[in-house]
């Protein structure tokens, strides 16, 4: 199924302006409706119990204003620059409540990988819980570097579980229109779950779907599977990594995979 509609989350970061230019290079190449979607989390302060609640509340208002502002301006900017009318959605209240909703209606989600840099109102967790959550692709752009386009050389990191599964086929779109794949088990071991040969059966479902790959096995006791990834996708000149991720909700919280969390915190590309 192609991506008929994209969305992409923006929330006042500067690197949202990267991420946005992304989206509307897939918009155009794909024929998509684009929408931007602010969502920014407001932290809720107990006012009667800390008498400096209502003043951080107020400056928590006028941020979000700011940065809602902010977002509106890239989304004008794109606009002029691209040629492309981007539908604007304004959301409040919890963010990632409002980001899985939107893209459980829609083919992809684009976000900027967080920085980590603490910041009122911007939820570290965000990005893991939207992509364990949603149930809809999300391409993760990373904060540093430039990426105005993506998915000429693919790196698939395939360990043969429900999660890599449903991201290969969710990045159909892309693989059909990609100039290299390759698809890569990394520490693969002797059971089911891999098959006889690991990654030869996933390369001959994207065969039939006149996708071309080259299919490969990396091992490496010293190094773990979340920077064998990363340095591998380095190594071959990949522009985009597809994976599936890993986590679960415990106590208010994500818990992800190492992989996974490798990932999120790392990444050198586009995931």
């Amino acid at each position: 199924m192609p991506y008929k509609t994209i969305l992409v989350h923006l929330n006042g970061h500067s690197r949202n302006a990267q991420t946005l230019r992304l989206a509307c290079e897939l918009a155009g190449r794909f024929d998509s409706h684009l929408a931007a979607v602010y969502a920014l989390d407001r932290p809720l302060f107990a006012a009667v119990m800390d008498p400096g609640a209502a003043a951080a509340l107020t400056f928590q208002v006028e941020l979000d204003a700011q940065m809602q502002a902010k977002s509106r301006e890239m989304v004008s900017a794109a606009e002029q620059q691209s040629g492309l009318i981007i539908e604007w959605r304004a959301t409040s209240g919890n963010a990632a409540n409002n980001l899985i909703v939107n893209a459980r209606h829609a083919d992809l989600l684009l976000m900027t990988q967080e920085d980590f840099t603490p910041m009122l109102g911007l939820d570290p967790s965000l990005a893991a819980g939207v992509v364990v959550s949603a149930g809809r692709p999300v391409l993760l752009v990373p904060y540093a570097g430039e990426f105005n386009s993506c998915g000429a050389s693919v790196l698939i990191a395939w360990n043969g579980t429900r999660e890599s599964a449903r991201a290969v086929t969710d990045a159909l779109p892309l693989l059909k229109k990609a100039r290299e794949i390759n698809v890569v088990s990394f520490n693969p071991k002797s059971d089911s779950t891999w098959g006889e040969i690991p990654g030869a059966d996933i390369g001959l479902w994207l065969t039939r779907h006149g996708v071309r790959v080259n299919v490969r096995q990396q091992k490496s006791d010293e190094v773990d599977v979340g920077n064998q990834i990363l340095s591998l996708a380095s190594d071959l000149g990949s522009d985009l990594i597809v994976m599936g991720a890993y986590g679960h909700s415990r106590t208010f919280e994500f818990v992800l995979g190492g992989v996974t969390r490798t990932l999120l915190e790392s990444m050198t590309v586009p995931v």
